[in-house]
């Protein structure tokens, strides 16, 4: 065994047991309520920057798949589960959740009550913490908890965008037909095999392409992706869709949808605990149905902010009223706070893309 603890900003200390590797990390502690889905949501790019805990008692049971994998391997901090199974059964798997943090030297610790971590979440909110896996000093964790900055204070974008554009092209009937820049902000694999599926082709840019490179493109759509840490701080992207937006049919989704809020003179809020599973409920306006909807995010869109900036929430989520999805009056532009990619997650929300391909369309 080797040991393991976890320390938080308000002096919570726990001790485990570690796997992955020996390691001292630090981030903002967070839930994850799905049952399934580790691996996509250990390799989402909205993660960095956080400790990322599973509500689910047993994980690993399936082992890692690649074929799951949405990015180009693993992008939290740490990692922490009640129990870790080392020995897999899925005639998909390649290797057990222990080796799979090794191999990209990110610590986890198990054995801790992941209930009381939560409840104390929900209550207090999303809190600092540290993880040490290997010989660790109690008190100098406890202190780097507290004097660590926050995750509002942190450029975390930069760290898990592509540095240069990346074309992929388009597949099945009608591939090639029409041209989609995405600006990854961290964008979830899913999002772009949504895209190219529907024979998108799609360019990837940097957060910080500027708008008169973008327009050189000549695009028949924008894709504003998901991605990690505070809205406001992504001042780029923001400035991207100020001088793009009508131009060119636009989407976003997750930071997307707090990047376009920002754009047109909305404001962004940080939620206590966040939006993390794959279980959360959209109530959608334009059809009246509820949706189940696959989620990853801490900040959320101010809805009383929205007066005067032409758009208009579409759809909101049903456990806090918060905003889920938005549009523009006058130009093609929308949005949604949750993941309709799935990975994982429910199917419910695919028609998004479709959403998106027909403005592409008809622009």
């Amino acid at each position: 065994m080797v040991r393991a603890a976890l320390a938080i900003e308000d002096g919570t200390f726990v001790e485990g047991e570690g796997f992955g590797a020996e390691e001292y990390v630090e981030g903002e502690l967070v839930f994850n309520t799905s049952m399934t889905g580790y691996v996509e949501a250990l390799t989402d790019p909205s993660y960095a920057g956080q400790i990322l805990m599973m509500t689910y008692p047993l994980i690993g049971n399936y082992g890692v798949c690649e074929e799951d994998f949405e990015s180009d391997g693993i992008k939290v901090e740490g990692f922490v589960v009640r129990e870790l199974c080392r020995d897999p059964s899925n005639w998909r798997y390649s290797k057990n959740l222990d080796d799979f943090l090794k191999g990209y030297n990110v610590p986890g610790i198990e054995g801790v009550d992941t209930r009381a971590l939560t409840k104390k979440t929900r209550v207090y909110g999303a809190m600092k913490a540290v993880l040490a896996v290997g010989d660790y000093d109690r008190e100098k964790m406890l202190k780097r908890a507290v004097e660590q900055p926050s995750i509002t204070e942190i450029d975390l974008v930069d760290k898990v965008c592509v540095k240069e554009p990346k074309k992929i092209e388009g597949e099945g009937i009608g591939k090639g037909k029409y041209e989609v820049v995405l600006v990854d902000c961290g964008i979830k694999l899913s999002i772009v095999r949504q895209l190219i599926k529907r024979g998108l082709n799609v360019t990837l840019v940097p957060y910080n392409y500027p708008p008169e490179k973008i327009k050189e493109l000549d695009p028949d759509g924008i894709f504003i992706s998901n991605g990690p840490g505070d809205p406001a701080r992504v001042k780029p992207t923001i400035e991207t869709i100020k001088a793009l937006a009508g131009e060119f049919p636009m989407a976003g989704i997750c930071l997307g949808n707090q990047l376009v809020a920002l754009a047109l003179g909305g404001k962004t809020f940080k939620l206590k605990f966040g939006h993390r599973g794959a279980n959360q409920p959209v109530k959608d306006f334009e059809t009246g149905r509820v949706f189940i909807s696959s989620q990853n995010h801490g900040f959320a869109v101010d809805e009383k902010s929205l007066g005067g900036t032409g758009l208009e929430v579409t759809q909101i989520n049903l456990n806090d009223r918060t905003v889920e999805g938005m549009r523009h009056k006058d130009i093609p532009l929308i949005t949604v706070q949750y993941h309709p990619e799935a990975g994982p997650g429910p199917h419910d929300t695919y028609f998004f893309f479709d959403r998106f391909y027909k403005m592409v369309r008809e622009y």
